[in-house]
């Protein structure tokens, strides 16, 4: 049986295979760590999460591989639809609540993305809608843990909101496919579908001033690094200047999302 090349992804971009009911995936330093937190997860009775197998002698980490549609830029409507991004934002919770029943003493993580504050219970860091698989417009898996670090699950949310609302600049949302919306209030619907209650939604928002603010700072890292997928992004989407365009959107918007908080 021959191999089928997944499409998607930045870090491992062109490296990331079905192979009948399993997915191929380079390892790395913390693998071994990530496949005994997502069989503790699995044992909460938490579905929504990469199945691990094995890591293999070739150096690569074998899942098993989850149904559905996962959605690449430029981005369709159907993933776009305010009742999508609630499903996620649903699947988020019922992660962060397993996720904090699970003992994660003496696993290894990435410090790459990682709530620099730490916390309490073991963040995906990395919830963008190409590491999502949807069925029916539900979301139902999470894809690519290799980011997961101790963290807040406020952290965590902040990101997720930020990459799939999106909180962005007119024009990068367009790049990507986004249709321009009511982004205060997708954020809106994201704190009300993860059930946040009085100052837990301002402080969504402070964490989106601090998300925007360090944007561009993991890949610069990589691009410094002589990362070529990163290299490769970073020139696609405008260089440097699309995180200063983002943060100058921020800075004249904030104040709408504030709002819609209440």
């Amino acid at each position: 049986m021959d191999e089928e090349l997944l499409a998607g992804g930045v870090a491992n971009a062109g490296a990331v295979t079905r192979l009948g009911d399993h997915v191929l995936r380079p390892a790395n330093p913390h693998s071994a760590s990530i496949h005994r937190f997502l069989h503790a997860l699995r044992s909460t009775g938490f579905e929504g999460a990469s199945q691990p197998v094995a890591i293999d002698p070739d150096g690569r980490e074998r899942l098993v591989f989850i149904e559905g549609a996962v959605a690449l830029p430029p981005f369709p409507a159907w993933v776009q639809a305010d009742e999508v991004l609630a499903s996620a934002a649903a699947l988020m919770r019922r992660f962060h609540d397993a996720s904090g029943r699970i003992d994660a003493t003496g696993m290894a993580w990435s410090a790459e993305m990682a709530d620099p504050a730490g916390g309490p219970i073991i963040c995906h860091n990395d919830v963008c809608l190409e590491n999502v698989v949807f069925r029916d417009g539900q979301a139902i898996g999470l894809l690519d843990w290799d980011f997961a670090a101790p963290g807040r699950a406020i952290y965590d949310l902040a990101q997720f909101a930020r990459m799939c609302i999106p909180i962005d600049d007119d024009l990068s949302a367009e790049c990507l496919g986004f249709a321009l919306s009511d982004r205060p209030a997708r954020l809106r619907v994201v704190a009300d579908e993860y059930g946040l209650r009085g100052s837990e939604r301002h402080e969504l928002v402070v964490m989106m001033n601090a998300s925007i603010e360090r944007g561009g700072e993991f890949v610069r890292r990589r691009v410094d690094a002589g990362d070529l997928n990163f290299i490769k992004m970073l020139q696609d989407i405008g260089g440097m200047e699309r995180f200063e365009r983002r943060r100058r959107w921020w800075n004249e918007h904030h104040e709408e999302f504030s709002l819609a908080m209440h």
